[in-house]
Parts: C-alpha cells; sequence; structure tokens
C-alpha cells in the first residue's frame, strides 16, 4: 500500500486551471481577431464557441450591462473584463457575447446579447427591455441577413 501525495490533488488542480487560463487566452485572441477583422462577433465565452451567422433578430438583453469603449482601448484587456464582470449573465442559455464595430465613429460595442426569430417579437422584447433596464436598444441585427433594423 503506497501513500498518496497530499500535493497530487493540488498539482491537477493547477493544471486544470492553467489549461483553463489557456483556453480563455486563445479565445479572447479568436475575439479580437474575428471582432477587427469583420466587425463583430457572436461567442458563448464559458464554452470558447464561435456563433455562426443565423436567422435570428439579436438584441441586448440587459442593455444597462452594455459596454461602447472608444477604438483606443487594449481591446483584449476590455473583452476579458466585460466577460469577467458579466460572466453569469453570459453563461445564461439564451445569451451570447456580442461584440461590434460602429462604423461611423469606430467605438466597440460589447452586448449580452439574446435573439428572437421572430421579428416584431423581438422588437417588443428589445424595447421592454430597454424600459426595464433604463437604457433604450436602439437596434437589432440579423446576422444571417446582415440586416440593422432600427427602434
Amino acid at each position: 500500500m503506497g501513500c498518496k501525495s497530499p500535493f497530487s490533488s493540488r498539482r491537477t488542480k493547477m493544471n486544470k486551471l492553467n489549461d483553463h487560463k489557456k483556453k480563455f487566452k486563445e479565445y479572447i485572441a479568436r475575439l479580437v481577431s474575428f471582432t477587427l477583422k469583420d466587425g463583430g462577433s457572436a461567442s458563448k465565452p464559458d464554452v470558447g464557441l464561435f456563433l455562426p451567422p443565423r436567422d435570428l433578430w439579436s438584441f441586448p438583453k440587459y442593455p444597462s450591462k452594455t459596454a461602447i469603449l472608444p477604438p483606443t482601448v487594449d481591446l483584449a484587456l476590455e473583452l476579458q473584463r466585460f466577460i469577467t464582470v458579466n460572466e453569469v449573465f453570459l453563461s445564461e442559455e439564451d445569451c451570447w457575447l456580442g461584440t461590434w464595430i460602429n462604423p461611423r465613429s469606430g467605438d466597440f460595442y460589447f452586448d449580452v446579447a439574446t435573439g428572437c426569430n421572430n421579428l416584431s417579437e423581438a422588437q417588443e422584447m428589445a424595447s421592454e427591455a430597454g424600459v426595464r433596464e433604463g437604457r433604450k436598444v436602439v437596434a437589432l441585427f440579423n446576422s444571417k441577413r446582415n440586416e440593422t433594423v432600427y427602434l
């Protein structure tokens, strides 16, 4: 009968933590790349999954959490901060991280996004979210159609 080292469990936990940090760093690098190359992205940070274009009307589920940052920020650092602060909301089943670069100002927008297949329902849900959160939702976006509808 051998003795088990009390440190082996700690090493396993440290290895898992280091793996998680490495995967998160890789995800952030891809997120920055997609955002800068495509002008925006949709992803699930908790699993590092990037969502393909979908015929779905997307909008901020929690408009008060939307971050609007100038183009001079360290994008990777600000994305990490936004994800950390909003981790609980971004992990909800019907939510994802939406990034967008405003083509007029160059500002970065980060949202805890959600969506709906039906445009009328999405408009109503977005308006209600704006009232509930005290911050108006300005537009809905359909990534498959590459179409924006302003409220």
